[in-house]
């Protein structure tokens, strides 16, 4: 490939990557057409973009940028994931894409600057709760004891109406 090319195909690669910080690479091959068509169809349902990328000219395009962590992951056929609202959606989806088509192989992922490697670290990332999943766990978890405090001063007006004493609990 001449020097020229490989230059177009990295500006490319930084238009595409620009403003990233998370994303989670694969390796799709041995799909056949309709198998990679339906996954990409069913990813791009969820905001998800499938980038095949040439692992030398991405590493020298992450080169001092968020991405660069991803080195360890672009070697051998690489396709990078990208898109939706963070990284954790996207692992999510590919993990259950890899559940259904076991020629997919999770090879990395990065978010919030963090490096995950291999299958293992990609179902990590996947098992994350994302920021509004995690707001609402915290609500939850706020609310609880007011919930259970309110049910005991219940029980005290139900029993103060009914005319009956409340004892001291020891």
């Amino acid at each position: 490939m001449s020097k020229p090319v490989k230059d177009m195909i990295a500006s490319e690669y930084t238009r595409r990557f620009e403003g990233v910080t998370g994303a989670v690479v694969v390796e799709i091959r041995g799909l056949d057409a309709k198998a990679t068509t339906s996954m990409r169809g069913s990813l791009l349902e969820k905001g998800i973009k499938v980038t095949i990328v040439k692992n030398a000219l991405a590493r020298r395009t992450f080169k001092g940028g968020p991405l660069a962590s991803l080195e360890k992951a672009l070697k051998g056929p690489s396709a990078m994931l990208t898109g939706a609202e963070n990284a954790i959606i996207v692992a999510r989806a590919i993990v259950k894409a890899a559940e259904a088509e076991k020629k997919i192989v999770l090879k990395g992922a990065i978010f919030d600057g963090e490096y995950y490697d291999g299958d293992a670290g990609v179902k990590k990332l996947g098992s994350f709760p994302t920021r509004e999943e995690a707001q609402a766990k915290v609500v939850t978890l706020v609310l609880s004891p007011a919930r259970n405090i309110m049910g005991c001063v219940k029980t005290i007006q139900e029993k103060l109406e009914k005319g009956e004493t409340i004892s001291k609990v020891a």
